[in-house]
């Protein structure tokens, strides 16, 4: 089961590609809420180097009233994660979770219309990239 949406990127860094991939999910009602840095965090805590990797935790507070009204426990799998890091080749990978498959889990038939629209709006994000 494919969980995520990606895309590779070539003649940019995670800094520089960071503001148009935030720039993109704002224009499709996202904002970014959490952020991980998984180079310092592995580098701190484990002292193991890694590319630059972050996780951006992106919210669309119309989307998580609607799916939290459906079922409130999915706060558990908010926000919707979306990933830019720096692969072995120079290119940048930036992923983003497909939720459908990820709130297909719960098994409620009320959570596939608004997965799917916000399926369809992070995947216009990914293409605005």
């Amino acid at each position: 089961m494919n969980y995520f949406h990606s895309k590779r990127i070539t003649g940019t860094t995670v800094e520089a590609i960071r503001p148009k991939v935030e720039e993109a999910l704002k224009s499709e009602g996202f904002g970014v809420l959490t952020e991980i840095d998984i180079k310092a965090t592995m580098k701190k805590k484990l002292d193991k180097e890694y590319l630059p990797h972050l996780i951006l935790g992106a919210c669309n507070p119309v989307y998580a009233d609607k799916v939290l009204s459906v079922e409130p426990t999915i706060s558990t799998m908010l926000p919707c994660n979306v990933t830019l890091r720096q692969l072995e080749s120079g290119e940048i990978e930036v992923a983003i979770i497909d939720p459908i498959a990820a709130m297909g889990s719960v098994g409620n038939k009320n959570l596939e219309t608004h997965a799917g629209e916000v399926n369809e709006k992070l995947k216009r994000v990914l293409n605005a990239i």
